[in-house]
């Protein structure tokens, strides 16, 4: 009787062991909270306060990984906030924020809450809102072209990266401007290249400045085109 009890306590431990090392698969949530301190610049056009009806366009401009997690006043070295320090004037409002980590990627959700907040509180047209960036900000650019499809009038990308398989979803009705220097050490002109390929192959409405003997700074070129603002300024959501 006694060796029977201990037979049956081997066994049970045997088994207990050989449950104990199963794997297990459990199903469960946790709910995240992201935040984002999004320090910014906001333009308007002098005749913003001439009308208290009138509804304006505005432009949304994401810097590059240089200005990333620096001062504010570092985004004023290129595109358009550049151009405004040097006194150009233009016919919408521009959104400015800075990307507050020096190597991250824009938090693209954060800029679009950011973006939405400014809609809200200020006359902005909503079948107006022009999208554009350089570099890292290009890629987040297309990023947000791609999450948020229904939202822009215009895109327009400077030496950004995305993958092709993008091009699916983006919004078919999108008109793009894509820039890029042949001579890009940092981001290939390749990636340029084949997404508006692929763009056209699909029909999307693109247009493509490809620069000659110009290396990454071609955003020096594509800002200071006066032709881009008044293709954005001419867009419209239907």
């Amino acid at each position: 009787m006694k060796h029977l009890i201990l037979i049956s306590i081997a066994v049970s431990f045997l088994f207990l062991s050989g449950c104990a090392g199963q794997s297990r698969l459990i199903d469960n949530e946790y709910e995240t909270v992201t935040k984002e301190n999004l320090q910014y610049y906001l333009y308007f056009p002098k005749d913003y306060d001439k009308t208290e009806d009138e509804e304006f366009g505005l432009l949304l401009f994401l810097h590059g990984g240089g200005e990333s997690g620096a001062e504010l006043e570092e985004i004023k070295k290129n595109g358009p906030p550049k151009l405004l320090v040097e006194g150009k004037e233009f016919p919408f409002l521009i959104l400015a924020p800075q990307n507050p980590h020096k190597r991250k990627w824009w938090n693209i959700h954060a800029v679009n809450q950011l973006l939405d907040e400014i809609v809200k509180t200020n006359r902005i047209d909503p079948k107006r809102i022009y999208l554009t960036g350089l570099s890292r900000g290009g890629s987040a650019a297309w990023d947000l072209a791609v999450q948020y499809p229904k939202k822009w009038a215009a895109l327009a990308v400077v030496c950004g990266m995305a993958p092709v398989p993008y091009a699916h979803w983006i919004d078919k009705k999108l008109p793009i401007w894509v820039f890029h220097g042949d001579m890009d050490k940092v981001i290939s002109i390749e990636e340029s290249d084949k997404m508006v390929a692929k763009l056209k192959q699909m029909s999307y409405d693109v247009k493509y400045t490809r620069y000659k003997g110009v290396g990454h700074n071609s955003w020096a070129r594509a800002y200071t085109t006066d032709e881009l603002y008044e293709w954005i300024n001419n867009q419209k959501l239907d």
